[in-house]
């Protein structure tokens, strides 16, 4: 497994990304997020034997701004498993593998932020798991509460 940026050439992998209702409640589809790809948002796939089986956008600058206060930070956002590939332990080692990609692609980053649905349990545990931290930090998102929470880099 590896973790890349997109680059066009990938669209096909995007069209074939499946998510079920259950998760669209929570997250946005990768075909919404390519098209809001800028300066400061910049979509990262993970692949295996040339499937895409997991999504997020890295989100800087203005991106973070509504979830910290740290010019440092990075923003998690549109983070999915494609359905057909959920269970596997995917999303898992993509969280493993972040760390060492934001610091290799963004090295002033030193924080990793997300906001998670107060309703989504398993991305929470999941996120948890991984080591990121819930400081007592919610905001009210277009889905319902959220719940922000931090990985430190440094």
């Amino acid at each position: 497994m590896r973790l890349q940026f997109f680059e066009s050439s990938q669209q096909k992998l995007i069209d074939q990304y499946q998510l079920t209702d259950a998760q669209l409640r929570f997250t946005r589809h990768a075909r919404e997020c390519i098209p809001l790809i800028s300066d400061t948002r910049t979509p990262v796939l993970s692949t295996i034997d040339g499937k895409l089986v997991t999504y997020f956008d890295l989100h800087w600058a203005e991106g973070v701004t509504p979830y910290s206060n740290n010019p440092d930070a990075i923003l998690l956002r549109a983070f999915s498993t494609d359905c057909r590939e959920l269970g596997k332990g995917y999303a898992t080692k993509v969280l493993q593998l972040l760390p060492d990609f934001v610091r290799e692609h963004f090295p002033t980053v030193n924080e990793i932020v997300l906001a998670v649905n107060v309703g989504n349990e398993v991305a929470r545990k999941l996120y948890e798991k991984s080591g990121f931290v819930d400081f007592g930090e919610r905001r009210e998102g277009p889905k319902g509460e959220l719940i922000i929470m931090s990985y430190h880099l440094h």
